[in-house]
């Protein structure tokens, strides 16, 4: 009992919603503490697949799921994700915090604007409004869940904070958005949630004690707004710590942290990626990937795995155990590439750099191994091939942390867990 964790290790995508869905059948409840509907978790399940933009994936073994208050919420998406699932026969058990802060239609506004006056130098955003959401929230200029519930509330803190998005709003050159249009609009969708939103933090502390909780993170560590790749980043802190203040439990709660990485690394967006791949590599990995973003259907970048990074990863978040996901993407080619150190102006570097200059001008030092022909489904760690197994440990022997599950497939049944 208590709690346990998986967090994505590279810059998000990882599969996480998959090893999530894996764990979450032995669990009570599972808790997504960051992000907002920018990021993505694809489940396939008996052949059909659920796409996961704020609700914990959890959901589909009908478990208890709650959204924390470092959850940044957008209400329509919630009702749109509520309503697929009932579509598919799934009532959700649903709690969400009331001290999550709601994405407004401000915030999505301005997200693009913003990113427009940046030109090349964009950072490469959703342009869903996370980023202004999480600045107002620390602006002290948010809009909470409790606050839709509550209707006095809501027309109160709007009545103060739209002069200031007025002002912002004419310095862009952009028409003011009409505050009561917002604010009804919002106000129904309070009344759509409101059985849903609760104190979850007192809640959580309740039951973390004689149940498991589940503690699910959205996009990568690379990505964290403190520990990523700065300010090519979102605007949460997927790292472990982020459990804490984003969903409101004791450190000392936390059993187990389980780490996810793919089996190669993939990047969406802007930003360095020393390991980003071009050529033929790249373009397999992401036609046999499917690497195209759940939630904005870009094209990710792709290239070969970073073991650089992912020690970094490793050490900050301190994982017990790893799950490598997409090893069979890796099938068919003859060879496969791991970095081991970056070259940086004649010099080799073992340690991720804090500086974005540094990282931009690194070059990946590979070790290059033997290819493989097909691993794509296999459920048992002694039917890998004989090379794939090799390149599993290597990779646990260079990070010094065991891996506990390999995932060869998409589906629940392609998953193999080992002792």
């Amino acid at each position: 009992m208590g709690g346990f964790a998986v967090v994505g290790l590279q810059w998000g995508d990882e599969g996480k919603g998959k090893i999530t869905d894996y764990f979450a059948e032995k669990a009570d409840c599972v808790v997504r503490y960051q992000g907002g509907n920018n990021a993505g978790h694809t489940i396939v399940v008996g052949g059909r697949k659920y796409k996961f933009h704020l609700i914990p994936s959890g959901v589909l073994h009908r478990k208890k799921v709650v959204i924390g208050n470092g959850v940044v919420v957008d209400p329509s998406v919630l009702i749109d994700e509520m309503e697929m699932l009932r579509d598919a026969g799934i009532e959700p058990d649903l709690m969400v915090s009331e001290r999550a802060n709601v994405i407004m239609p401000y915030h999505r506004i301005l997200d693009g604007a913003e990113e427009s006056l940046l030109g090349n130098k964009k950072v490469g955003t959703t342009k869903r409004g996370i980023g202004p959401c999480y600045a107002d929230k620390i602006a002290r200029y948010g809009i909470r869940m409790g606050d839709i519930v509550d209707e006095k509330s809501l027309r109160e803190k709007m009545e103060r904070i739209m002069p200031i998005k007025e002002k912002i709003f004419q310095m862009y050159g952009l028409e003011n958005p009409d505050i009561k249009k917002i604010v009804e609009e919002y106000l129904e969708y309070g009344r759509a949630l409101k059985k849903y939103v609760d104190d979850t933090i007192y809640y959580l502390n309740s039951i973390i004690d004689e149940k498991t909780v589940l503690f699910e993170g959205a996009q990568g560590f690379l990505l964290d707004i403190d520990y990523g790749t700065y300010p090519y980043v979102t605007s949460s802190n997927p790292v472990a710590g982020g459990i804490c203040t984003g969903a409101g439990i004791s450190p000392k709660k936390l059993e187990k942290i389980t780490g996810v990485a793919k089996a190669y690394t993939t990047r969406v967006g802007m930003g360095p990626m020393p390991t980003e791949d071009d050529g033929k590599a790249g373009n397999h990995m992401a036609e046999r990937g499917h690497e195209f973003g759940t939630t904005t259907g870009r094209r990710r970048r792709c290239g070969w795995l970073d073991l650089v990074a992912l020690k970094y990863a490793c050490m900050v978040n301190g994982v017990d155990s790893i799950a490598i996901t997409k090893l069979d993407v890796l099938d068919g080619l003859e060879e496969v590439k791991v970095c081991v150190a970056y070259g940086y102006e004649g010099r080799t570097l073992n340690k991720f750099p804090s500086s974005i200059r540094v990282l931009e001008k690194c070059k990946p030092i590979y070790e290059t191994m033997d290819g493989w022909d097909s691993s794509a489904g296999i459920k048992s760690y002694e039917h890998l091939p004989s090379n794939a197994k090799k390149y599993i440990d290597y990779i646990s022997e260079n990070l010094g942390v065991r891996v506990e599950i390999i995932s060869t497939g998409p589906s629940r049944e392609q998953t193999i867990m080992l002792d």
